[in-house]
C-alpha cells in the first residue's frame, strides 16, 4: 500500500540531501532553489525561499539553524482556528519576524466546512484535491501577495513560508513561484511529491491528531489518505491553473493584484546564473515512494 510507513533508512537518506534542509523541530523543510528553468543558464536561487510544515515546535537548535541560513521572516498561512484546534500557536523567535497571513478566514473553519474539507482530503482522489485547491486559489490572493511582495522587495532577506503540513497551501504557493520562474511542470510535480518523504517524521503526531477527529476515528484508511502527495495531483493542479485561471501570470494579476512589473521583479530576484558545479535537487528519487 502506497501510504504505509516508509523505510526509516530511506527517509533519513533522502532528508539528508537537497532540497531538504534540517531544522530541528520542523518537518518537511525544503529550499526552493537550484531548480533548472526554461530560461537558458538560469536556475532558481538557492538559500532565498524555503517551505516547510508548522514551526510551533522548533527547538533552540532549529532557531539557530534558521539564523545561520539568514532567514529573517517566516510567513504562517494557517488560520487562528487551526492553531487553537491543534494547540500550535505562533512561537516567538528572537531575531526572526513571524507574519501571520492566513489563506482562509475563521468562518471557513466552521464544523460544516471542515467536515466537507476532510471528506475531500480523505478520498485521496485527484478530482477531490482539485476542488480543495480551487478553494485555496480563490481565497489565497491576499496571503500569497504578502509573501510574493517580500520576494519582490527584499531580495537580500531569505524567507520561509508554511502551513500545517507544508503540503497543500504551502505546496500551491511553491508551485506558483516555481511556475513563474520557468520550472518544468514535471519538476514542480516532483517537488510537491517530496512532501511524502518530508512529512514522514511527523507521521505518528499527524495520526494522533486525526484520531481525535470524529470523521477519522473509525476510518484509518481515510486518515492515511491525508498523507497523499502524488505527482499526478500537482500536474492536474497545473492544468487547472492554466485552464481555469489563465495561467500563473493571469492568476497573479487577477487574484493577487500584481502588475507586470511586479511579476518581472519577482522572477528576476528568484533566478540566478546556474553554477557549473551545482547539485540539482531533481536528482532525488521519489518515484517508488510517492
Amino acid at each position: 500500500m502506497e501510504l504505509e510507513p516508509l523505510d526509516p533508512a530511506f527517509v533519513a537518506e533522502q532528508l539528508s540531501r537537497p532540497p531538504f534542509v534540517t531544522i530541528p523541530g520542523v518537518v518537511n523543510v525544503r529550499d526552493l532553489g537550484s531548480y533548472p528553468t526554461r530560461f537558458p543558464g538560469l536556475v532558481t536561487r538557492p538559500g532565498f525561499v524555503y517551505r516547510s510544515g508548522e514551526v510551533s515546535h522548533i527547538t533552540p537548535a532549529g532557531i539557530r539553524q534558521l539564523k545561520e541560513l539568514g532567514v529573517t521572516t517566516i510567513y504562517d498561512l494557517r488560520s487562528e482556528t487551526e492553531m487553537v484546534k491543534y494547540e500550535t500557536p505562533i512561537p516567538t523567535l528572537d531575531g526572526i519576524e513571524i507574519v501571520h497571513t492566513p489563506v482562509f478566514k475563521t468562518e471557513d473553519y466552521s464544523p460544516e466546512a471542515m467536515a466537507r474539507r476532510f471528506e475531500l482530503y480523505a478520498s485521496g482522489k485527484t478530482e477531490s484535491f482539485m476542488i480543495l485547491y480551487t478553494q485555496i486559489l480563490d481565497n489565497a490572493g491576499r496571503a500569497f501577495g504578502v509573501i510574493l511582495r517580500h520576494i519582490r522587495d527584499r531580495p537580500d532577506s531569505p524567507c520561509l513560508f508554511h502551513c500545517t503540513a507544508g503540503k497543500d497551501r504551502t505546496g500551491i504557493l511553491a508551485a506558483i513561484l516555481l511556475k513563474l520562474a520557468g520550472v518544468d511542470d514535471e519538476i514542480i510535480a516532483r517537488d510537491y511529491a517530496l512532501t511524502r518523504v518530508g512529512r514522514e517524521p511527523a507521521r505518528e503526531m499527524v495520526m494522533e491528531r486525526l484520531s481525535k477527529v470524529p470523521y477519522f476515528a473509525s476510518n484509518s484508511e481515510a486518515a492515511l489518505n491525508m498523507f497523499s502527495s502524488r505527482a499526478e495531483t500537482m500536474l492536474a493542479f497545473l492544468h487547472l491553473l492554466e485552464d481555469r485561471y489563465g495561467g500563473v501570470e493571469a492568476y497573479l494579476k487577477n487574484y493577487v493584484g500584481l502588475t507586470d512589473n511586479d511579476i518581472a521583479a519577482i522572477r528576476k530576484n528568484f533566478l540566478i546564473p546556474a553554477p557549473q558545479d551545482a547539485v540539482s535537487p531533481t536528482d532525488i528519487q521519489i518515484d517508488a515512494q510517492s
